[in-house]
């Protein structure tokens, strides 16, 4: 009598839907990092000039950062509601969202790494004649980035679990399958889908973490420093 296949047994550990539906995963982990991807590079985008406001003119401050607190606390739900009459069922949809959720991570990182640069560095670089632009730029960034980057990372890893929540509109990438493995109580699916958004959790932690190593190379210096 032949061996009964995992698929047929519906085992959580299944080589055979690997093999079968290696297509299907490949497409819904692209659909899934492109997602992301987009997501935090936009909320980048929109936190950098938030945060910039909200040091320049502290009257700002309070408003900005308790917009993009309630803006964390709306349910995926609701959100998605909100702009379903704008977006409609598109990726867009799910990205719009997204971006609005990783404002409040990256606002506060970004603004708390620029308030930490030293008051004798700003000094110094107004002596030897810099504008706000060039400081902000070769001084105030530069020394901002370790808090910059912990935020990104942050927003990054955070991202790539909240895009599950697109399987409700049907733009979740691997969040789809988890879904369809859910709804059809496919195990094999379900565990295959959930390892590879934790997988891409990992992986994004860890490039951005060897990103900001290689931007910030004077830290490695000082803690071989105060190692010696």
């Amino acid at each position: 009598m032949a061996a009964e296949s995992c698929l047929t047994a519906n085992d959580w550990i299944c080589g055979e839907y690997l093999r079968t539906r290696g297509q299907e995963l490949t497409e819904a982990t692209v659909e899934h990092v492109g997602i992301t991807v987009a997501s935090v590079l936009i909320g980048l985008a929109i936190a950098f000039p938030l945060a910039l406001l909200a040091r320049s003119r502290p009257a700002f401050a309070g408003p900005v950062l308790g917009l993009t607190t309630l803006l964390y606390t709306i349910p995926s739900l609701a959100m998605f509601s909100l702009l379903l009459p704008v977006f409609g069922l598109s990726a867009a949809l799910v990205v719009t969202g997204l971006v609005l959720y990783s404002l409040t991570i990256l606002v506060r990182n970004i603004l708390a790494g620029l308030e930490a640069v030293p008051a004798e560095a700003r000094e110094a670089a107004r002596g030897m004649g810099y504008g706000p632009l060039r400081m902000l730029w070769e001084v105030e960034l530069p020394l901002a980035l370790p808090a910059v980057m912990a935020g990104l990372r942050m927003a990054t890893v955070s991202t790539v679990a909240l895009t599950t929540i697109g399987a409700l509109v049907g733009r979740g990438g691997l969040g789809d399958l988890i879904d369809d493995g859910v709804q059809t109580t496919f195990k094999a699916q379900v565990l295959t889908a959930s390892v590879l958004c934790v997988l891409l959790a990992v992986v994004a932690d860890l490039l951005l973490l060897g990103l900001q190593r290689l931007l910030t190379p004077w830290t490695r210096i000082r803690v071989r420093a105060g190692v010696a």
